[in-house]
């Protein structure tokens, strides 16, 4: 069954196009008792209550396809004499009125469904006429075939919550009365399944509310088919095999986990425009795993072993490429990503910042270098225009300066050394527009 064939079914469930011919139930305790059983014709049933049901019955047909809702084969004996195939499709041909074969169903799921509570089993029996359509998909005034199933829903039933109410009988507000209330579907099924619009006998369609803890025992025991695992199961297992693979650190395996999921989610965009809708999904194989696993920059020791372990877990059958992909971790590996490449874009800009100012700062002592002036040499070279005010002498002591000039280039070659009144003097020639301070005091005349 796709999308298209459940829609198809799920479209019905309403007041005016439902054809449930009947409804049988049986409600069953925490200590796997028989408390009630029910049967009518649904369409007797007071609109209260018909809403209801059609409310749970839609239930079993939603979710996701391969994770909470999985199609299952039967294998060949259990399509033979004796088998629950056989078995169910009896039960199908008799519209729900043989009581042998109800009380038969009854202790057939009450034996193969584990759950620690009160529970209602709901059994639906619907003969839908198939109309013809065309290949523009117009509907004809035509009938194709009928398509009778079983739908079938197990409902947990619990006590309500206690609380405060109003007691309109005494008008006043007490103790609210605990009633037992029936909770939407814990599982079901649809029997036979609903395949390009016609009946598949040999398949039968399950629902499983937790896609994490599905009722394995109820595909096996009770519908006789081998268990498949949901998406969010095969997810868990390709997460585990990460896991032990990098060796059980949580941070690096979910890096590792984030890699090949965004590794999985660009394999898929590749394949979208070749894959057409009416081919089987693309599967993935431990060769896709390697391929993939050679892209990220996990150790090659821990890429064999995933490899590896991959192929041993999904012996049976390789998982379809779109149940594997968790779009939430797709999300965080890309944020991840994104947060990384911002640190070091910023890094970047950081470093460029730095060498901008260091530049500018040799640039600034450059230029006062060419105007310092020695108390021995006078004007010191500019080879020294990085020391500032110290510099080292030829027996590599520190050098200090008590007078620092700084001066434009031009100004320099003016300045001179003369000896006045038995003193070593600078004399710095000033025209009429210049100007001159010392410490930042204008000493100009």
């Amino acid at each position: 069954m796709n999308k298209k064939d459940i829609l198809e079914l799920k479209r019905r469930l309403k007041k005016e196009t439902c054809t449930f011919t009947r409804l049988c139930g049986c409600y069953v305790d925490g200590e796997r008792n028989r408390v009630l059983k029910l049967g009518e014709t649904f369409l007797n049933i007071e609109d209260e209550a018909f809403y209801k049901y059609l409310e749970i019955a839609k239930k079993v047909l939603s979710g996701t396809l391969g994770n909470n809702l999985l199609e299952l084969e039967f294998p060949l004996e259990e399509e033979a004499v004796g088998g629950r195939q056989q078995f169910l499709n009896a039960l199908r041909k008799s519209a729900l009125k043989s009581d042998e074969l109800l009380e038969r169903f009854y202790d057939l799921i009450i034996e193969n469904f584990e759950f620690s509570g009160n529970y209602l089993i709901l059994l639906f029996h619907d003969a839908y006429d198939i109309i013809k359509k065309t290949s523009d998909n117009l509907a004809l005034d035509e009938s194709e075939e009928v398509y009778e199933y079983l739908l079938c829903a197990i409902c947990p039933v619990a006590l309500s919550k206690p609380g405060l109410g109003y007691l309109a009988e005494k008008n006043c507000f007490g103790a609210r009365i605990r009633d037992w209330v029936v909770g939407m579907p814990e599982s079901g099924f649809v029997f036979p399944a609903f395949t390009d619009r016609s009946a598949d006998i040999h398949s039968v369609m399950t629902y499983h509310k937790n896609p994490r803890v599905p009722h394995a025992e109820l595909m096996e025991g009770a519908l006789g088919c081998a268990a498949k695992r949901t998406a969010t199961e095969q997810k868990q297992a390709l997460e585990a095999i990460v896991k032990r693979a990098v060796g059980g650190d949580d941070e690096v395996s979910r890096e590792v986990f984030y890699e090949i999921q965004q590794g999985l989610s660009e394999l898929a965009e590749s394949q979208m425009g070749e894959a057409d809708m009416q081919q089987e999904p693309i599967r993935l194989t431990s060769q896709d795993i390697g391929g993939i696993m050679a892209e990220t920059a996990v150790p090659e020791s821990a890429a064999s072993m995933i490899e590896e372990s991959y192929e041993e877990e999904f012996q049976d059958e390789a998982p379809i490429l779109d149940y594997l992909i968790d779009a939430k971790a797709v999300e965080a590996g890309s944020r991840r990503r994104q947060e990384r490449e911002l640190v070091k874009k910023v890094a970047v800009l950081e470093k460029e910042l730095a060498d901008s100012r260091r530049a500018s700062r040799m640039q600034e002592e450059g230029n006062e270098a060419e105007g310092i002036i020695g108390n021995e040499d006078g004007a010191e070279n500019e080879d020294n225009a990085g020391n500032g005010a110290s510099a080292e002498d030829e027996t590599g002591g520190a050098k200090t300066y008590d007078v620092i000039l700084r001066v434009k280039p031009e100004k320099a070659s003016q300045i001179t050394s003369q000896v006045i009144g038995g003193r070593k003097c600078l004399v710095i020639p000033l025209d009429e527009n210049e100007h001159a301070a010392i410490n930042g005091v204008n000493t100009t005349v």
